[in-house]
């Protein structure tokens, strides 16, 4: 259960089974002309499909990163395999036009599978099946279960992670179903101690509790705990998209209130039904991808709720493609309700910022920089290049700093190992919470400083 879908023996199989059956869907016998003729069509079809979808990428502004390489050969396979078979139908025996077929399915699921290895969505077998199967591993109760625990007095040994679903009275969102990780020391009395809290936030597309299921982050929080007495924040992960292929980006539009569901429904549900902080200095949010923009946004539009951010491998704001079509797609065409979740604008407006600190980190080996807290803005020169459309994280988190540290938000940029997907966001996620955890003042956790501080 635990082997590998993004490398290894799975994958390599599959893709040798793949070419197996198109080579011999291709078969022997064929004429030198259908040869010449129908191959270079194949080729020429695989090659528009390939661009095809790596254009449709781009412009739906799924991802700020090229399209990985593996994906576009095996979206390009699709278009080949698709041609031998349609082209070599007639006059085929049956076993050939059933290999056929086999190898188109067998390039669909490659392809699938070259997307997987890009995000690392799916790691393991483990993983796979969870998601097929719609369950969840031992460590996962629902509020009845909850409720019997808690009045049992029993201390979990590590953390339990509660399915929830929040109310969307303030926000009209319509939400799937939600998760909180609670540490064992929420468990140390009845009512439970008011614990900090950090809202965790994933990529554009997904469910809310892909940070646990897709990453290490439920490891790095019960190994966390354990060397905490048990302590550490209370994490709930909302649903900011409604279903697996809403892109709201977290903004209030014509795709749905998800901005308001984080601030007008979780927060306060999370304060009356988990008993957690109400202070917003002991509010922390984290959001990795298009989840990190979205971690942006909430602390920037809403100061007084959020104590810290941490934000992994993000863009500089909302991003739906260009700047028109993100204007358009997420907020009607409306331009003042697209400056209203512009950082740039919410931030230049705002500033200076009483009290956030920020943790920006992308999956680049870059060098640390720390940024104190400062009351004189950037000068126009330092952020003018600030719309350039630019692919490495690093770059958008020195942009990103250099603007917070203007209006006294103090903030670190910090490379950690990987690329973008699931398994570098844990580890960055892993690297960051014992500042965060500390910052926002969790018993027994000693405050650290940002990396790159006097004293850090």
């Amino acid at each position: 259960m635990n082997m590998s879908l993004t490398s290894g023996l799975i994958p390599l199989t599959l893709q040798l089974l793949a070419l197996v059956a198109i080579v011999v869907a291709i078969g022997r016998g064929r004429s030198r002309q259908w040869l010449l003729r129908w191959l270079l069509v194949a080729v020429l079809v695989g090659v528009a499909v390939a661009a095809a979808v790596a254009l449709y990428v781009r412009n739906q502004g799924w991802s700020a990163q090229p399209v990985s390489v593996g994906t576009v050969f095996w979206t390009g396979m699709v278009g080949f395999a698709v041609t031998v078979l349609i082209a070599g139908w007639g006059g085929s025996a049956w076993w050939r036009r059933g290999v056929a077929l086999l190898s188109v399915l067998l390039v669909l699921v490659c392809c699938a599978a070259a997307v997987n290895t890009a995000t690392g969505y799916l790691p393991t077998v483990r993983a796979a099946w969870l998601r097929a199967t719609n369950s969840q591993p031992a460590q996962w109760i629902d509020e009845t279960q909850l409720a019997a625990l808690q009045k049992s007095g029993e201390i979990p040994t590590r953390g339990t992670v509660v399915r929830m679903s929040s109310p969307s009275d303030a926000s009209g969102f319509a939400h799937r179903t939600e998760v909180v990780y609670l540490p064992p020391a929420w468990f140390a009395s009845n009512p439970p101690p008011p614990l900090p809290t950090v809202i965790m936030l994933g990529g554009e597309f997904g469910h809310a509790d892909d940070w646990l299921l897709s990453t290490s982050a439920l490891q790095a929080l019960d190994t966390f705990a354990g060397l905490h007495h048990g302590n550490a924040p209370v994490v709930v992960l909302p649903d900011i998209a409604g279903r697996f292929n809403n892109d709201t980006e977290c903004v209030d539009g014509v795709r749905g209130n998800a901005a308001s569901h984080l601030t007008k429904d979780v927060v306060p549900y999370m304060i009356s039904r988990f008993g957690v902080s109400p202070k917003g200095e002991n509010w922390g949010i984290v959001g990795w991808s298009s989840g990190a923009t979205c971690a942006l946004l909430t602390a920037a539009r809403n100061p007084d709720m959020f104590r810290a951010f941490v934000w992994l491998d993000g863009t500089l704001g909302p991003n739906a493609g260009t700047k028109e079509q993100t204007i358009a797609r997420l907020f009607g065409g409306d331009q003042d309700a697209w400056a209203a979740f512009d950082p740039k604008t919410v931030i230049t407006n705002y500033g200076p910022y009483p009290h956030l600190s920020a943790w920006l980190a992308g999956a680049e080996d870059t060098a640390t920089v720390y940024r104190p807290a400062s009351t004189t803005p950037p000068s126009a020169d330092a952020i003018a290049d600030w719309d350039s459309f630019s692919e490495n994280h690093a770059t958008n988190a020195n942009k990103l700093c250099t603007l917070l540290s203007g209006y006294n938000i103090e903030c670190s940029v910090v490379g950690y190992q990987g690329g973008h997907d699931f398994p570098s966001a844990g580890a960055g996620f892993a690297a960051a919470l014992p500042w965060l955890a500390g910052v926002l003042g969790t018993p027994d956790v000693k405050a650290r400083a940002l990396p790159g501080a006097p004293g850090s």
